[in-house]
């Protein structure tokens, strides 16, 4: 599999969604394949409750535009501020949201794999997750697509 992607999404915050959602639709607008497994807290990505209002989580996170220090974090309400913040410079570069990029992801040909063992452990079914999911599989899979592709990225 020539020029092929074969991305592994582990966190399911708004932050870290953005990154392998972009990288695929970048992969498949450049005529690659790619494929996003989604496993353990990744999975949020995929369900239907989450997807939409993803958070960013202001405690123990360095990586904040402005320094906030853990016991400030802890503070209630500061996820939802967190989580507008990034949600405004989001907008701001006009960028799509998380459930625009799942569609322009399907509608160019990515690969959404659930991890099957993680819905297992965390109880989700297959009509939770949104339609654009492909049927779950497991890491056997996974890495049989993975060990063709010519780049391999994890988040």
């Amino acid at each position: 599999m020539a020029d092929s992607l074969a991305i592994i999404a582990t966190k399911g915050t708004l932050d870290m969604a953005y990154p392998p959602l972009i990288l695929a639709s970048t992969a498949v607008s450049m005529d690659m394949e790619a494929a996003i497994f989604f496993t353990l807290y990744g999975i949020n990505i995929l369900d239907k409750k989450k997807f939409a209002n993803l958070k960013v989580a202001p405690l123990a996170n360095p990586a904040m535009p402005m320094p906030v220090p853990n016991i400030v974090g802890a503070i209630p309400g500061m996820t939802a501020m967190a989580t507008k913040m990034m949600k405004d410079m989001i907008k701001k570069i006009s960028w799509p949201t998380v459930p625009e990029l799942l569609e322009i992801c399907h509608e160019g040909g990515v690969k959404l794999w659930p991890c099957q063992p993680t819905m297992d452990m965390m109880g989700i079914r297959p009509e939770d997750l949104i339609p654009e999911a492909e049927p779950a599989i497991g890491a056997a899979a996974y890495l049989e697509y993975a060990s063709q592709a010519s780049v391999t990225l994890a988040f």
